[in-house]
């Protein structure tokens, strides 16, 4: 038996941030976590990327940025 959560390769999936399109690329597990914080918000998946976008330092990819957003949110 495993500790492990189930792990899947990075999904890429379009998104429009500021009228420009760009790809992100997550695990499941990250693009779930992310739907469910962004349907609690009451706003879009697309929508809180392009907020997690903004607020990132410009060192910080954006998948990096995406990826600890999430972890931030699941330890509060």
């Amino acid at each position: 038996m495993s500790d492990f959560p189930p792990m899947s390769p990075p999904v890429k999936r379009s998104v429009t941030i500021d009228g420009h399109s760009t790809s992100v690329s997550l695990e499941d597990a990250f693009w779930t976590a992310l739907g469910t914080i962004a349907k609690a918000r009451g706003t879009t998946r697309a929508r809180l990327i392009g907020q997690i976008d903004h607020a990132r330092p410009p060192e910080v990819g954006l998948a990096t940025a995406v990826r600890l957003f999430v972890l931030d949110g699941l330890q509060r």
